[in-house]
């Protein structure tokens, strides 16, 4: 009858095995925190390490690209942000990420708090995971019980970045980064070029900074609107990129001519920017058709190279 404890069943045995409910503690620790990865991108996974598996032997132990897999290459594959005031930062800069993770029992405090909103309000996905797991994730970085798993940045092939730019409704402007292995500068440089209509950038596979969480949060969203390519040879694509009728002009401290007075800026042109502190290498150098400056006061011996590239671009543009 209704009430009756004594009936068989209604009361629970004590004894091992037998613990008391949660309480809502677990479904509550989880609230905000988005939808569920699919097992396949869950890196503790048996599915993930499957597919990692079949990816390898389709390519016969190289990447999806048929390369060897670069293990902590700047812009190759994906990338961690940990700690919690980089993740935060991460999150409000909008850069792409593929899913947050949280260790089990991390402190709650503000900052927590907001990346979980943050999260859920772009239906991010975060798992919970322990402290030993996140450790290895992110290589035993100082993650303070969170991090972001970026997704490899999707580069543009040399050629499609050209036809792009010669299929434009607009004269062709290109901008190519020779050794600048700043990823700060890299962004800059990427939201300048997107500010001055430039149609791609091109950097070097090698000696070069990647489109990395850093430079992401630097160009300020612009990456997501311009074609980022990436050459094998920097200077065989520059020649191919001549070829094709674009005008190269190099960017040194040591130029020939000031910026504002290069005659072809109103044409098709590739802007050529040197290193932070060499400059432009010599083979670089040699393939430009000029090598143009910025003229400085004597107190100033240079510009990085982000300032220097932001600089020419508005030189450039003035001329179209």
């Amino acid at each position: 009858m209704p009430g009756n404890s004594q009936r068989k069943g209604a009361v629970r045995k004590r004894g091992k095995g037998n613990t008391a409910g949660s309480g809502g503690r677990v479904r509550r620790g989880l609230e905000g925190k988005g939808p569920t990865p699919k097992a396949e991108d869950r890196p503790y996974h048996s599915a993930y390490r499957t597919q990692q598996s079949s990816t390898k032997k389709a390519t016969g132990g190289r990447g999806g690209n048929g390369q060897r897999p670069r293990t902590g290459k700047p812009g190759s594959g994906p990338e961690w942000v940990a700690g919690r005031n980089a993740v935060l930062e991460a999150l409000a800069a909008e850069i792409p990420a593929k899913t947050a993770y949280v260790v089990t029992g991390a402190e709650r405090d503000d900052r927590l708090r907001d990346i979980f909103k943050l999260a859920a309000s772009r239906s991010l996905p975060m798992l919970e995971v322990t402290r030993a797991e996140l450790d290895r994730f992110t290589g035993g970085a100082v993650h303070q019980g969170v991090a972001l798993r970026l997704p490899e940045f999707n580069y543009a092939h040399p050629d499609d970045l050209l036809a792009s730019a010669l299929e434009s409704d607009t004269v062709p402007l290109i901008v190519a980064l020779d050794s600048v292995t700043d990823p700060r500068n890299l962004g800059a440089i990427v939201r300048s070029a997107v500010a001055f209509g430039a149609h791609g950038v091109l950097i070097p596979e090698r000696r070069s900074a990647g489109m990395t969480a850093a430079a992401w949060k630097t160009s300020a969203g612009a990456a997501a609107r311009i074609n980022v390519a990436r050459a094998k040879n920097l200077t065989r694509t520059l020649k191919a990129y001549a070829d094709a009728g674009l005008f190269l002009v190099g960017l040194d401290a040591d130029g020939d001519v000031d910026i504002a007075d290069v005659a072809a800026a109103s044409g098709p042109l590739v802007l050529v920017v040197g290193s932070e502190g060499a400059g432009l290498s010599r083979l670089v150098g040699e393939t430009c058709d000029t090598v143009a400056s910025i003229p400085m006061s004597a107190k100033a011996e240079s510009l990085n190279a982000g300032v220097a590239a932001g600089i020419a671009l508005y030189e450039i543009s003035r001329r179209r």
